[in-house]
């Protein structure tokens, strides 16, 4: 039995439904990319914090500072390793990724705040790592609608999503 397969163009419908699934897919990646680095500064904060039987508002101060530090870090290496220079990676990592790890920390610590207990938990406490777990997918969670809407007008991670050398 012979099959003719041709090539039907797309309809206006399809290709919306392609964009937003790529769209999905794109802003799914920048949360989690921005995520990686947000978790690691704010699990490095909180336990140097905790550790240290600092006060909330300095544990939290630390975790949020290591987080824009990892978050930005984990943007600006890949291009500086692809060539560009320090100034304009630095100015693409801060448009890229501000809003996020602003939206991430604020959600996190947030959470962090309102389970009781959560910041007076020791490091070997089950419930400061089931805390910090849940506040961070529930960040990351938060932030993920955000950074759709940022790259679905070109901002966000859209100004740096072509420059990554992959």
């Amino acid at each position: 039995m012979y099959h003719e397969h041709r090539s039907h163009p797309m309809t206006p419908a399809g290709q919306a439904q392609a964009h937003g699934a790529s769209l999905n897919r794109l802003a799914l990646t920048a949360t989690l990319h921005c995520l990686s680095g947000c978790a690691v500064g704010e699990v490095l904060g909180m336990v140097i914090g905790t550790a240290l039987g600092w006060s909330d508002l300095s544990t939290i101060g630390l975790a949020v500072g290591l987080a824009f530090l990892f978050g930005y870090a984990f943007t600006m290496v890949p291009l500086l390793r692809a060539g560009l220079a320090f100034g304009a990676v630095l100015k693409l990592a801060l448009a890229a990724d501000t809003v996020s790890i602003a939206i991430m920390e604020i959600v996190d610590n947030a959470i962090m705040l309102v389970i009781p207990g959560a910041m007076d938990a020791h490091l070997d406490s089950f419930l400061f790592w089931a805390s910090l777990g849940a506040a961070l997918v529930i960040a990351g969670a938060a932030a993920f609608p955000v950074n759709r809407w940022l790259i679905s007008r070109g901002k966000g991670h859209a100004v740096v999503h072509g420059r990554h050398a992959h």
